[in-house]
C-alpha cells in the first residue's frame, strides 16, 4: 500500500514556495503575496508531505467564525497522480468543514466542484491590456494611509463576506498601491493595485457605482504605467464596455462557486475580485 503523504500548516517561507509553484502553473501570482496572504490565516495554508519534502499544497484559508475559502490547490508536477494532491484537499476541506466554502473555479473542474457539493454564484473574466484611460482622476481619489485603514476595511465588509482586517493591513501596505474613493458620505470605494511576475493584478475594486469604480482604476492604472489584470464578475453591469473601450481584452474565466448558503454581499459594488487564491 503506498506511504500517505504528512499533511501539516505550512511556514512563511513554504507559502512562498507555493507560491513559486503558482507561478510555474501561469498563474502570475503577486510579489508580495505570501506575507498578506500568511497575514490572512497563518494556519489556512497546508501542505503534504513526502520524505521531508513539499508535494502538494492547498490554502484553505477560514474568514471569522462561518466562510472559508479555498485557493492555491497545486501537486508539484513531478509527483502528480499518486493521490497526493487528493490528501490536501480532504484536509483542506476538513479544515473549513461547518462553514460556507467559495473557490474560483476554472471551466474544466467546475464539474468536479459540482459533484463534490460547489454551486456556482456567477462567472468572473479576467481583463488584461494596457489601460488607456478613459475618465480623469479625481481629487476626491487618495492614498490609503494607515488612518484609513479602518475605514477601509469596514467599508470592504459590504462586499466581502467575513472582516478581514489583518489581511487588510498587509494588502494595502506597499509595494501594493491603495487607494480610496471619497464621497460626501465618506468612502465610496477603494481599489488595490499589487505588482505581479508580469504587470499589476487589480483587486479589490469595490465602489458604491460605476463612475466611481471607473475612476478609481483609471487613477491605479495610471500609477501602474504597464499592463493591468483585473477579474470581474460579470455582475458588474456596464463596467466591461468601460474597459473595453479602454484598451482591455476579456480572456481567462473562472466561477465564484459556494458550497453551503451563498454569502449576503453587495454583488452590483464589486468591479474587481480581490484575488483567485483568497477570495
Amino acid at each position: 500500500m503506498p506511504q500517505a503523504p504528512t499533511i501539516r500548516p505550512l511556514t512563511l517561507a513554504e507559502i512562498e514556495t507555493l507560491v513559486d509553484w503558482a507561478a510555474g502553473e501561469g498563474w502570475n501570482p503577486g510579489l508580495a503575496d505570501a506575507a498578506a496572504f500568511h497575514a490572512a490565516d497563518s494556519g489556512g495554508f497546508l501542505g503534504a508531505f513526502m520524505d521531508g519534502e513539499m508535494v502538494a499544497g492547498i490554502s484553505a484559508v477560514a474568514y471569522g467564525e462561518t466562510f472559508g475559502f479555498i485557493g492555491l490547490y497545486i501537486c508539484r508536477p513531478d509527483r502528480r497522480g499518486r493521490g497526493h494532491g487528493k490528501a490536501v484537499w480532504d484536509a483542506g476541506m476538513a479544515r473549513l468543514a461547518g462553514r460556507t466554502i467559495g473557490l474560483d473555479g476554472v471551466p474544466a473542474q467546475q464539474a468536479n466542484y459540482r459533484s463534490m457539493g460547489f454551486v456556482p454564484a456567477y462567472r468572473t473574466i479576467r481583463y488584461s491590456g494596457r489601460f488607456a484611460p478613459a475618465a480623469a482622476s479625481s481629487g476626491a481619489v487618495r492614498p490609503v494611509t494607515s488612518d484609513f485603514v479602518e475605514a477601509v476595511a469596514a467599508f470592504d465588509g459590504g462586499f466581502f463576506p467575513a472582516p478581514r482586517r489583518a489581511f487588510l493591513k498587509q494588502w494595502l501596505r506597499p509595494p501594493h498601491v491603495a487607494l480610496v474613493a471619497m464621497g460626501q458620505d465618506g468612502i465610496a470605494g477603494y481599489g488595490v493595485a499589487r505588482p505581479c511576475r508580469e504587470g499589476f493584478k487589480i483587486g479589490p475594486l469595490f465602489a458604491r457605482d460605476g463612475g466611481t469604480a471607473e475612476v478609481l482604476l483609471s487613477a491605479l492604472a495610471g500609477v501602474c504605467g504597464g499592463p493591468v489584470h483585473i477579474d470581474v464578475p460579470e455582475t458588474a453591469g456596464s463596467f466591461p464596455a468601460f474597459l473595453a473601450a479602454a484598451g482591455l481584452s476579456p480572456g481567462f474565466e473562472t466561477a465564484r462557486m459556494y458550497r453551503g448558503a451563498a454569502p449576503a454581499i453587495d454583488l452590483g459594488g464589486i468591479f474587481g475580485i480581490t484575488t483567485l487564491e483568497l477570495g
